[in-house]
């Protein structure tokens, strides 16, 4: 794109960014503490139908009215028409207000009118007299006539105004790609409401963290340090901006066909999210049987019982009744299942995977499994003529119906790229990470942290309970505290209420802590603190709690 007129301050635009679409916006005023990126010359543009921003280059954005229809007959997505159908309600009421204000200035104009007309009709005083009355106690003196007249049109408009002409933000989002973030802003009520902007910055979530930060100058120096990693970082590249609702408020999804394979806690959310964002979907589910006529407790390709499966069907997935149909019949296949020998199971065994892989075929193992594991299925894959790309998410239930996990890719690029608009529509951010092995590596390391942080809180709320201490006082208090965050209030809420419904289960969290400990063997690493948190984790399976969330290990403490 190449901005053919001059841009300036106020201005309706069509702004593009990266790889994703043209989007409406509006060109305004930065935050004081979002300083322009060097080189060539851009403009803050705010984009209807979100809460995004970002700096756009001028030879990246087009005039709105000039080129609406040659966007809109390029675009149908159905967020793209609501980002549309929000700029022409904003000019709707943009064109009402100065409606009303032409009209009170020719209700004033009629006005000095019929005063003017009145005073003919009146006796004329003497001129000494009428200078006495001019300026005496009780009269309006010529300078402050233009105080008594409405300040409202070229002021800010009062509070009851606000809010009635731009877009309404729809939900937290993320941290954008490079040079983006992301605020709030207060509706101006015309366009020449935009020079003197205030700004509050309404929030980013991060794993397990959800966080709203009232102050520009802390939350910018945050954002900036985040992303200066991110760009720092020689061995990672990363598309940010990936979630439900996505950099310009919509998705093209991708015309290849989609299969996925596994629809547990994380594979539910994201089969969801894919199928919303228009994605052509086609699911498969293993079934564990509860014993063979042995008596021996084992897992199949269940063929027959589709129930988990009902659902997708009903939002519009197709079936597959075996792994290998579904990558045989679809360019890009993800699976999530739970460990490296369900991985492993669901690409070498019957039906599975590698008899479905043709030359060009694309496989993405989205499992928690170790480098080794990762490293087996891409060498079986690649040797079929496959492509192969790990990418493993960080997350949790909610975050996965959400539309807000994190990927962490490695592997085949081309891959990667080729899912963009998939990770678009299941996370809030992904990150290349370069060679196979380095997601699973990276994605354990996570879940080591996560998981020690977790046995910690829930020995902190034991100590808590048997030295006297109120429990709920400790939350309140750590809340308060710099380690605040959505995952701590969550699982002591877990704690307090004893209610532990999975949300992350326990037995794969002591699955990750244990991998986690063997890649640092592997390397003669220390790794003391997950291997004490492991050691708990695995008390509290004994108590029969792997089943349970991951907050459940508190029962391992008090048992």
């Amino acid at each position: 794109m190449a901005a053919t007129v001059s841009l300036r301050q106020g201005d309706l635009v069509w702004g593009k960014l990266g790889r994703y679409p043209p989007w409406p916006g509006k060109i305004v005023n930065s935050p004081k503490d979002l300083k322009k990126p060097r080189g060539k010359k851009c403009f803050f543009v705010k984009f209807f139908g979100t809460e995004d921003h970002a700096w756009i280059k001028v030879e990246q954005l087009k005039p709105y009215h000039a080129h609406k229809e040659e966007m809109i007959k390029a675009n149908k997505g159905k967020r793209f028409q609501q980002a549309v159908d929000a700029v022409e309600e904003f000019l709707k009421k943009v064109k009402a207000k100065q409606e009303q204000n032409a009209g009170d200035d020719k209700g004033k104009q009629v006005g000095k009118k019929g005063e003017g007309k009145k005073a003919e009709g009146k006796t004329k005083k003497p001129a000494g007299e009428r200078k006495r009355k001019a300026t005496g106690p009780g009269s309006n003196s010529p300078t402050k006539k233009p105080r008594d007249q409405s300040p409202r049109k070229r002021g800010r408009p009062p509070k009851e105004d606000k809010g009635t002409t731009s877009p309404q933000p729809s939900s937290l989002k993320k941290l954008a790609m490079k040079t983006v973030s992301r605020f709030s802003w207060p509706p101006p009520t015309s366009e020449e409401d935009t020079a003197g902007d205030s700004w509050l910055l309404h929030g980013h979530r991060t794993l397990g963290t959800e966080m709203v930060l009232k102050k520009p100058s802390v939350t910018y120096q945050a954002i900036s340090k985040r992303l200066k990693v991110s760009e720092e970082d020689m061995g990672s590249t990363s598309i940010q901006a990936a979630d439900s609702t996505a950099i310009n408020g919509n998705i093209t999804p991708t015309d290849k066909k989609i299969g996925f394979l596994g629809l547990g806690l994380m594979g539910s959310g994201i089969v969801s999210n894919l199928l919303k964002m228009g994605h052509t979907v086609t699911v498969w589910n293993r079934t564990a049987e509860k014993s063979t006529s042995g008596g021996i407790h084992s897992e199949v390709w269940d063929q027959d019982d589709n129930s988990k499966c009902d659902l997708f069907i009903q939002e519009g997935a197709h079936l597959g009744r075996t792994p290998a149909e579904v990558v045989s019949t679809c360019d890009i296949t993800f699976a999530c299942v739970a460990d490296p020998k369900a991985a492993k199971d669901l690409v070498l065994g019957p039906s599975g995977v590698l008899q479905g892989i043709r030359p060009g075929k694309c496989y993405v193992d989205m499992s928690t499994v170790d480098p080794e594991t990762v490293a087996e299925l891409a060498q079986v894959i690649v040797s079929r003529g496959g492509r192969f790309l790990e990418a493993p998410v960080a997350g949790n239930q909610q975050l996965s119906n959400d539309g807000m996990l994190m990927i962490l890719a490695a592997g085949d690029h081309g891959v990667y790229e080729d899912c963009s608009s998939c990770f678009q529509a299941m996370g809030k951010t992904s990150f290349f990470l370069g060679e196979v092995g380095n997601a699973a590596r990276m994605m354990l390391i996570i879940n080591m942290v996560q998981g020690s942080f977790m046995a910690t809180i829930a020995e902190g709320m034991t100590l808590a309970q048997v030295t006297g201490q109120s429990q709920q006082t400790l939350l309140d208090i750590l809340i308060q505290s710099q380690l605040s965050s959505i995952f701590l209030d969550q699982k002591c809420q877990n704690i307090l209420q004893g209610n532990f419904k999975p949300d992350f289960y326990l037995k794969y969290i002591q699955k990750d802590l244990r991998l986690a400990i063997a890649l640092g063997d592997s390397v003669n690493h220390p790794t003391p603190m997950a291997a004490a948190a492991n050691e708990v984790y695995k008390r509290a399976k004994a108590l029969d709690q792997s089943d349970n969330d991951m907050s459940a290990v508190y029962r391992a403490y008090i048992h």
